[in-house]
């Protein structure tokens, strides 16, 4: 696993021992990344969210192509260990909050951009897209891409659905506030 593009393209990133994380395949990750670009334009100054954060990937290249910072949420100890050591590697300093706590009950904000890679199958992506949208914690035209098994649905009232896309097993869903 790597970083795609940016300031500290190509460089490696750690992943915690186990099957407990799963990453998002390269392939999605560039897939996902150029529909961003596409809608974005630039990831210059955007507050980013990286929720179910694991090695924190998905942050990490946002930050990587400028994203002022990004708030890392992850409740696993050995995936917070990595994210850590990920952060600390490329230099990510105070751009990097990173939090061990359950991503359905996050504050702050206002988020430009949010990642849920949520455990397949939980319900926990709906769960923690609803409360950030419930709590106000989505910029207007925010986009939230939520990553779920391919046959998992998500529909959170007051977002739209702006893309899906299915790579192997797992489904992108882009929303748009």
């Amino acid at each position: 696993m790597r970083i795609i593009a940016g300031q500290w393209r190509g460089r490696p990133l750690l992943s915690p021992p186990g099957l407990a994380t799963r990453p998002t395949s390269d392939r999605a990750r560039e897939a996902l990344f150029s529909m961003l670009q596409s809608r974005l334009g630039s990831f210059e100054d955007l507050s980013v969210a990286d929720l179910f954060a694991g090695t924190g990937a998905l942050g990490l290249e946002a930050l990587s192509r400028g994203a002022a910072r990004c708030t890392f949420v992850e409740s696993d100890r050995s995936a917070i260990e990595a994210l850590r050591k990920n952060a600390a590697k490329l230099a990510a300093g105070d751009r990097a909050d990173i939090r061990q706590q359950d991503a359905t009950r996050i504050a702050g904000g206002p988020f430009h951009l949010v990642f849920l890679d949520p455990p397949y199958r939980s319900g926990l992506g709906q769960k923690a897209l609803a409360a950030l949208f419930a709590t106000g914690a989505l910029a207007p035209g925010a986009l939230a891409s939520v990553e779920t098994a391919k046959d998992e649905e998500i529909d959170v009232p007051g977002l739209a659905i702006d893309s899906e896309r299915t790579y192997g097993k797992a489904k992108l869903t882009l929303f748009r506030a």
